[in-house]
């Protein structure tokens, strides 16, 4: 990323700088706010992909060869983020494979398949997409009276006085139910650390 006058953004730039900090002089502080950033991120995708057993694994393996392999970046080629996140899909490829799971387990779509996250959005956007998918997968899990209420408040954006009219039920009633709900889906959510 480059900001106006031709410059390397300022957050682009001080991925560039700790890298090359650990490339030349293996410095462990550097490498530490490297590793405290990228680390949560790189368990993150892990998840994501469905290899949540062995995401710390695969953050291991990932921060280790950022560690050896400093030396080879380039920043002329791609981005600190999209560095590492090669490493860490191809890393991810080789957990599979060494556990024979490549085929038995993981189904890889063709457009996920080249996808590598960038540090700007997709990071993110990986997160999200897990906490959606699993905040999705409570909701389905709540008694049917809540889990009406909560989709037509929170996904049709519907007002509170819309919904008990539409069920034909008290507004005190609504909320009890939405209260309730809320309260299930923190404990679920809570118990899958999200």
């Amino acid at each position: 990323m480059t900001a106006p006058g031709g410059q390397k953004d300022p957050r682009t730039q001080k991925w560039i700088d700790l890298l090359h900090r650990v490339a030349r002089e293996k410095d462990r502080t550097a490498f530490r706010e490297i590793y405290e950033y990228f680390a949560p991120r790189v368990k993150a995708y892990a998840i994501n992909q469905g290899i949540s057993q062995q995401a710390d694994e695969l953050v291991q393996e990932v921060m280790t060869s950022v560690w050896r392999s400093a030396d080879k970046y380039t920043d002329s080629l791609a981005s600190v983020s999209t560095w590492i996140f090669t490493i860490a899909r191809n890393q991810r490829i080789d957990l599979l494979r060494r556990n024979g799971r490549m085929k038995a387990e993981i189904k890889v779509e063709t457009e996920e398949l080249w996808q590598i996250p960038t540090e700007d959005n997709t990071i993110s956007s990986i997160q999200e997409l897990s906490a959606q998918r699993h905040l999705q997968a409570s909701i389905g899990e709540l008694p049917e009276e809540q889990m009406i209420a909560v989709r037509k408040v929170y996904y049709e954006g519907k007002t509170h006085q819309e919904v008990a009219a539409e069920l034909d039920i008290p507004l005190g009633t609504l909320k009890g139910r939405l209260r309730l709900s809320m309260q299930k889906l923190r404990v679920m959510l809570e118990a899958k650390e999200l």
